[in-house]
């Protein structure tokens, strides 16, 4: 009796794949007339946000992990995480939490260890 179940069920399924491929087809004909649209978005150029970009100083403490010249907002956070990944301060078993050490310490108000996402925060404070 097991045998007989399967095999009214095989003729459904071979149904339910011929359905499939019409479904597709309609599909491409959606997605064709869409395409010039994203392609004249993307054919315009992206300018930086000012903000982003302008230089700014470091604080002491900060300046004892990224140099002490003025660098953008981005620039800053790269050299943070080139430091942290150098010197392997990312926790093995939580990758998002830093473990600082002891120039890190500084920056990060004393605390052992903060999330990548407050990190950020924390750096924006010691620029100016």
């Amino acid at each position: 009796m097991a045998t007989a179940k399967k095999t009214p069920a095989a003729p459904a399924k071979k149904a339910a794949v011929a359905a499939k491929p019409a479904a597709k087809k309609a599909a491409p004909a959606k997605t064709a007339a869409a395409k010039p649209a994203a392609a004249k978005k993307a054919a315009a150029p992206r300018k930086p946000n000012a903000a982003f970009m302008k230089e700014l100083t470091p604080s002491a403490s900060l300046a004892a992990v990224v140099g002490a010249s003025p660098l953008p907002r981005t620039e800053v956070t790269k050299k943070v995480w080139d430091y942290i990944k150098k010197l392997n301060l990312q926790d093995a078993a939580n990758r998002r939490m830093i473990n600082a050490d002891d120039k890190l310490k500084a920056v990060f108000g004393g605390k052992a260890q903060v999330s990548m996402f407050e990190m950020t925060k924390l750096i924006s404070d010691h620029l100016k």
